[in-house]
């Protein structure tokens, strides 16, 4: 098992790093206190769950009118788009131009039937990630659940089989290897944001931290 305290230490270093004010980017595609890289960074807790297409699936629940489970073929069968948008890591790091491609969240989300008392949505990986969200946040058109990036099948690094992309939010707030959709009423802070990270995430606010 990965060193917890080590890892939570060195990532939130990692996010802290620089000077304040934060550096605003000339390229107003990139949040202040980003900066651009042309490669794909690895980040993980040190877990890499061995979920191939053969036994990877997906299960939505909570509260919602029809539960679902869904497996590879399943999910390959579902109308599939590409989706570019930009990826933004609170490690202070953004890729620009990421071609997902994928189920929309909401393509998924319509066929479960979200009840009304339904306002928030936890993402659980295979490694026991968890993260948080409003129901609102993954209707959004942009939000993938994705299978391929770059013209190629997501690697085992990189979340596959299949990782959920929220461009709107920091890069944590996706869980990689994903593996269930929970839907409920209240909001319930993940892994992350139990451990400082701030409850929304949003890159353009630089919402990193609970205190920032």
């Amino acid at each position: 098992m990965p060193d917890w305290e080590k890892l939570i230490e060195g990532k939130i270093a990692l996010a802290k790093r620089g000077t304040k004010p934060s550096k605003v980017n000339s390229n107003e595609r990139i949040p202040t206190g980003q900066t651009e890289v042309k490669n794909f960074p690895i980040l993980d807790l040190g877990i890499r769950p061995q979920v191939t297409t053969q036994n990877w699936n997906l299960h939505v629940y909570g509260l919602v009118k029809t539960e679902l489970a869904i497996d590879w073929e399943s999910f390959l069968a579902m109308p599939q788009v590409t989706d570019i948008s930009d990826f933004h890591c609170v490690t202070r790091w953004s890729q620009l131009d990421m071609d997902w491609q994928g189920v929309r969240a909401s393509e998924i989300l319509a066929m479960v039937q979200p009840k009304e008392s339904a306002n928030f949505a936890t993402l659980y990986g295979y490694d026991g990630y968890s993260t948080n969200l409003p129901l609102e946040a993954l209707l959004d058109d942009d939000v993938i659940i994705a299978h391929s990036v770059l013209g190629k099948p997501l690697s085992l690094e990189h979340g596959g089989p299949v990782r959920i992309v929220v461009p709107k939010r920091y890069a944590w707030k996706g869980a990689k290897w994903l593996k269930a959709i929970e839907l409920h009423e209240f909001d319930r802070p993940g892994f992350w944001e139990v451990r400082g990270y701030h409850n929304e995430g949003d890159p353009w606010l630089e919402q990193r931290f609970s205190d920032d």
